[in-house]
């Protein structure tokens, strides 16, 4: 299980024009699972995004999460995190979880966020989506669980 994760100062999802999901400060996660991914690591994905520092302190040393600081998180599931571009031009999708498993386990991500008392705002699994951010920094995190 992946995620990006990036600090925004807003971010906003639409599909078919109608805007679906939106935070004000705080992350979007883009959630990709793979093969043999498991709840547990569901849990610890949401673990990290969670309390991941950085966000600045009163020194502006990246040293809060986005719990510390009230943010949100915009989740969004992102099948193409497991795309192979080692041969040739066109990705392949062999690694990312078919959708019957991977919606679950996004789902479980975010429903671990929302225990953890942060805000969530989703995409819609399998739909085309258009997502705007406005990169915080800019921060940029890859994430492996």
């Amino acid at each position: 299980m992946r995620a990006v994760v990036q600090r925004v100062s807003e971010a906003r999802v639409r599909v078919d024009g109608e805007i679906i999901g939106e935070i004000e400060a705080g992350v979007v996660a883009l959630i990709g699972i793979t093969h043999g991914d498991t709840s547990a690591q569901a849990l610890k994905l949401a673990g990290k995004i969670a309390n991941l520092r950085i966000f600045g302190d009163d020194h502006d040393k990246m040293n809060l999460s986005v719990l510390d600081v009230g943010g949100a998180v915009l989740a969004i599931s992102q099948f193409t995190l497991y795309g192979d571009t080692r041969k040739g031009r066109r990705p392949a999708y062999v690694a990312a979880a078919r959708p019957e498993v991977a919606e679950p386990l996004c789902d479980a991500v975010v429903d671990a966020l929302r225990n953890l008392g942060v805000p969530v705002s989703t995409g819609r699994f399998r739909a085309e989506m258009k997502v705007e951010l406005i990169n915080d920094g800019p921060v940029t995190l890859n994430i492996e669980v």
